[in-house]
């Protein structure tokens, strides 16, 4: 697989938005992933680049929660929007993902917002394909059952 650093950014960047929840912490981990990435020679032209970005990132991320000292909670913030209806659709659908757990949370992420395939999730979760189908599944399967409730029909 090519790595394309500038495909990679905005992804990486989404990825730790979601687990930090603020904008300027998460342009700092993403800085903080590329340059670490680029200062292991070694590791750049063998592996799963890929995998080894957002291995990069998570343990950023984990790392930043020990020093803080702040929880993995949430953010309940709800971006502004001009349309009413796509507003309270965008809330309802983040309030409904927040009811799962985090790891479920995750999956999402890299699959539907940074468009990542089974195979690169497996690699960086470090579980079977099978698992993250399993797993992307349940996911959906609970979205829908929250959605409903909220009279809604389909994701």
């Amino acid at each position: 697989m090519s790595l394309s650093i500038h495909d990679q950014y905005d992804k990486i960047y989404k990825y730790c938005y979601f687990k930090v929840k603020d904008k300027q912490t998460a342009e700092d981990l993403t800085q903080e992933t590329f340059l670490r990435y680029f200062s292991q020679k070694s590791y750049i032209n063998k592996g799963k680049p890929l995998a080894y970005l957002y291995t990069i990132a998570k343990n950023l991320c984990i790392d930043f929660y020990r020093k803080s000292g702040k929880d993995e909670r949430l953010n309940e913030e709800v971006p502004a929007n001009d349309e009413v209806t796509a507003f309270e659709t965008s809330y309802a659908v983040k309030q409904a993902v927040s009811t799962l757990p985090v790891e479920l949370q995750e999956m999402l992420l890299l699959r539907y917002a940074n468009e990542l395939s089974i195979n690169e999730i497996a690699q960086i979760m470090n579980i079977s394909r099978f698992s993250v189908y399993r797993r992307l599944n349940k996911a959906l399967d609970l979205l829908k059952g929250v959605l409903r409730k909220e009279d809604f029909n389909e994701i």
